[in-house]
């Protein structure tokens, strides 16, 4: 949407060890990354590093900035750009006012936002959606997508949704928020408790007890494509049980959004475990009270990251039916579609170029 726009945003990726600066511009990265030790436990001097750090990439700039966008973890007042009681910087206790302190350093507009929206945001706009529509026009189909639901999956479950082109925020900035629907395993519990790094930790304990080595979700994977030993099918559970559980707060999502799915987040990486699971427990049904059987979801999901999966969402079945009275004939869609796919342009990179149009786009929205 935003290729060929020449105005450039300053971008940060913010992690608990590492903040890598950056800027873009016609959604390319137009710097070498500036990378700096996180401060968690002193704001004064975080607040410091930041603006070292885009002080830093300006100075590699050919031309100024518009804007400043950026991830950042919640809980935050992101509408206001204020950071809350975050369990990794310390430092944020009582709420920080972040974006205004950044707009009067710079003199900019500055907008913050969690990473699932983000994501999302720059799938819809650079990742899957464009990349799926252009494979469908190519296919002699003329069905085209709008809408999107992306969801991370890693130290937890972060979500986002897109609404023909709109990232959906919320009223309150929960827009999205699926890491706390009801667990499918334990509905006493939230979603993430089954669908997070440690989630996949602790089934292969559950599984396999009799491993008492501390392993990574990447040994896990390693040990379920028997590159490790371990317990195979202990590890492929654990990937499979954190699909169906993904698969619930999903269903519930897309009977309201009606979209794409796509997925990121570093537990990706096991996407040939996860995804046949969730879109097997996409395809339950449930019951009416007297008995009838209801598929969960009113369209049908596809597999996109298998060819068979590709091949039938790109299957056109539409057909033509006559207008009564006439001799003219419309299109009828029968057939109801969507697809679960795994971001191939990299969560980092999706984020990204989220923040970079989402600036963009406010900055157009509201005249800045």
């Amino acid at each position: 949407m935003y290729e060929n726009d020449q105005r450039t945003v300053l971008t940060l990726d913010a992690g608990g060890t590492n903040f890598v600066f950056s800027a873009i511009r016609g959604g390319e990265e137009v710097v070498e990354p500036v990378r700096m030790d996180a401060v968690t436990d002193d704001v004064q001097r975080c607040l410091e590093v930041l603006v070292e750090g885009f002080d830093r990439v300006q100075s590699l700039l050919d031309n100024p900035a518009v804007a400043i966008s950026f991830a950042f973890p919640g809980p935050a007042d992101y509408e206001n750009g204020i950071i809350g009681d975050l369990p990794n910087f310390p430092c944020f206790k009582d709420g920080v006012a972040m974006g205004p302190y950044l707009e009067d350093v710079f003199g900019l507009p500055v907008f913050i936002n969690n990473d699932g929206n983000l994501f999302a945001y720059g799938e819809a706009l650079s990742g899957i959606l464009p990349e799926l529509n252009a494979a469908l026009e190519a296919a002699g189909s003329s069905k085209r997508y709008h809408n999107l639901l992306g969801i991370t999956l890693g130290t937890g479950f972060g979500g986002g949704v897109v609404l023909d082109g709109r990232l959906l925020r919320g009223d309150n900035g929960c827009g999205g928020d699926v890491w706390l629907m009801r667990n499918v395993h334990n509905p006493a519990l939230i979603a993430e408790e089954s669908v997070s790094i440690r989630a996949v930790k602790r089934v292969y304990h559950e599984e396999d007890p009799t491993d008492g080595r501390e392993l990574s979700p990447k040994d896990i994977f390693d040990i379920a494509e028997g590159k490790l030993e371990g317990n195979a099918a202990a590890a492929r559970t654990a990937f499979e049980r954190l699909g169906v559980a993904a698969a619930e707060a999903v269903i519930h999502a897309l009977d309201i959004v009606d979209g794409i799915v796509v997925i990121g987040g570093g537990l990706s990486g096991a996407a040939k475990y996860i995804v046949p699971a969730m879109v097997g427990a996409m395809g339950k049904n449930r019951l009416t009270l007297s008995g009838v059987s209801i598929p969960c979801l009113q369209i049908q999901v596809e597999d996109l990251t298998t060819p068979e999966g590709m091949q039938a969402f790109l299957e056109d079945r539409s057909t033509l039916v006559r207008v009564p009275g006439t001799g003219r004939e419309v299109r009828y869609r029968s057939e109801k579609k969507t697809g679960v796919a795994v971001s191939r342009i990299g969560t980092g990179r999706a984020v990204a170029l989220g923040a970079y149009a989402y600036a963009l786009s406010e900055i157009d929205r509201n005249n800045l």
